[in-house]
């Protein structure tokens, strides 16, 4: 019996090594210069405020940063009220014709989001030319970047497969009391199901966050660049310095990381919640 778990705890430190190291090695390239992280140095150097002066003299990190976080929780929030309301219509108000809508739904995760650029660029392109409606949600702007990306066919089958688990009397008492529809998902089910919300957020926020594709075709100016295409612009140059590469990408890690850290555990419930 000692043996097996000796065998269980070395898997598990060698599987945790395995997922630890390249954080670990992440964080101490940050602190070293090029040089020192292309001979794999192991330990911490001393080079982390100049390897910083040089990200802010290379790129506009700050300007970047503020636009993944504006993007990723725009994104998070029409996500959220967007595909909980659809989730919630198609499980409480089901009929013939929701399933057969929800079945093609469902069929559209088999397309890729890379055989979808062209038409959504045309699209974003057309809008452009609309006065005023094209400077809110054409092309190189945030809407553009938000819209074709929060309504995703996976959450709202998220939401769906989570409001099987919702207790329909609840619904009917608020019924009862005069709560319409829209009362009874806001007051009743939204405070009832935040654990679903927060693994639904957690999902959303870091699919947004490090999404690169959509970004990339649609932005079109420096300042309105993303971190995901601000790394690739460091890892593109044609002496990239390592050291400045990897203590950016340890800012970029940060945020998602603690979002993922504070949620984690109404995470965890909000999963099982989903596929019980």
């Amino acid at each position: 019996m000692k043996l097996n778990k000796l065998g269980a705890y070395v898997f598990l430190g060698i599987a945790a090594f395995i997922s630890i190291f390249p954080f670990f090695w992440m964080i101490v390239s940050a602190t070293n210069p090029s040089i020192d992280v292309t001979r794999g140095r192991m330990l911490p150097g001393s080079h982390l405020t100049e390897n910083f002066q040089n990200l802010m003299d290379q790129v506009d990190f700050g300007t970047a940063f503020l636009n993944s976080v504006e993007i990723s929780v725009l994104t998070t929030v029409f996500a959220l009220v967007v595909a909980s309301l659809a989730g919630y219509g198609f499980e409480i108000h089901r009929s013939k014709s929701k399933d057969i809508v929800f079945g093609i739904l469902l069929g559209s995760m088999m397309i890729p989001f890379v055989t979808l650029l062209i038409p959504l660029f045309r699209m974003f392109a057309n809008i452009s030319g609309i006065p005023i409606i094209g400077s809110i949600m054409g092309v190189n702007t945030t809407l553009g970047v938000v819209l074709p990306t929060f309504a995703t066919a996976f959450l709202i089958f998220f939401f769906r497969q989570s409001t099987k688990m919702f207790p329909k009397e609840i619904i009917e008492a608020g019924r009862i009391d005069g709560l319409g529809e829209l009362g009874i998902f806001f007051r009743i089910f939204v405070p009832t199901m935040k654990t679903t919300y927060a693994a639904a957020g957690i999902i959303v926020f870091m699919t947004s966050w490090n999404a690169f594709m959509w970004p990339l075709v649609i932005i079109s100016t420096p300042e309105n660049r993303t971190l995901p295409l601000l790394l690739s612009i460091l890892s593109s140059s044609y002496a990239p310095d390592f050291g400045v590469m990897m203590l950016a990408t340890v800012l970029a890690t940060l945020p998602t990381a603690v979002v993922f850290f504070v949620l984690q555990k109404y995470f965890v419930a909000g999963m099982m919640g989903s596929v019980k």
